[in-house]
């Protein structure tokens, strides 16, 4: 008989803006690719072609979505991300990296834009996924707002909801975090690049042992 594939392991990185999850998640998939894990590396809103066109209407700020709608759409990518990409690596026994996942509906839409966090949890459970690690990036506001204006370019809708918004935003990360310590790890990232990655190493060899 074949031998088993080794299960799947997910991992969500989330945090406010600027925290500098698209940079660690992709030091995150090389560095586990180079340990010989399989690894797909994704991002939300986004990561299948039916995500990524409502992260176009989600995130280029041409229209203003009230609460309710813009968390349904987040759950719609989050439904076909899950189907079409997530779900089906981890059956194949992949280690999948996500650069955001339901926290940030939790946090962005319920904490920072008021909507129904009973809702969304509801909602997050219809999903029927849950990550086996979150590494949760954390920065303070200055910070988020220093590193938004020396990245530069165009922002888009979220980054430019401003100081308040990042406040609760942050308060609604550490606060998912500290209701879900076994799931959860907080990480400074304040620090330097190099050691923030080795924190996130640090935290998967102690979280998630080979």
């Amino acid at each position: 008989m074949p031998a088993a594939t080794a299960p799947g392991r997910f991992i969500t990185l989330e945090g406010g803006e600027g925290a500098g999850k698209s940079t660690q998640a992709i030091r995150l998939a090389t560095a586990l690719a180079a340990a010989g894990r399989p690894v797909l590396r994704t991002r939300e809103p986004g990561g299948a072609p039916g995500a990524e066109l409502l992260r176009g209407l989600l995130l280029d700020g041409a229209h203003t979505w009230s609460p309710p709608a813009e968390t349904l759409l987040h759950f719609a990518a989050r439904a076909e991300h899950v189907a079409r990409t997530i779900r089906p690596a981890l059956e194949a026994g992949m280690w999948v990296v996500c650069d955001r996942f339901a926290d940030s509906t939790m946090v962005y839409q319920g904490w920072g834009q008021g909507a129904d966090r009973a809702a969304i949890a509801t909602l997050t459970g219809l999903v029927g996924l849950r990550p086996d690690l979150t590494l949760v990036l954390d920065v303070g506001v200055p910070t988020s707002l220093a590193r938004l204006r020396h990245r530069g370019g165009a922002a888009d809708r979220y980054e430019s909801l401003g100081e308040g918004f990042f406040a609760r935003v942050r308060e609604g990360f550490l606060a998912v975090a500290a209701a879900e310590p076994a799931r959860c790890a907080v990480i400074d990232a304040e620090a330097d690049e190099d050691s923030v990655a080795a924190a996130i190493l640090a935290a998967i060899a102690a979280r998630l042992p080979a």
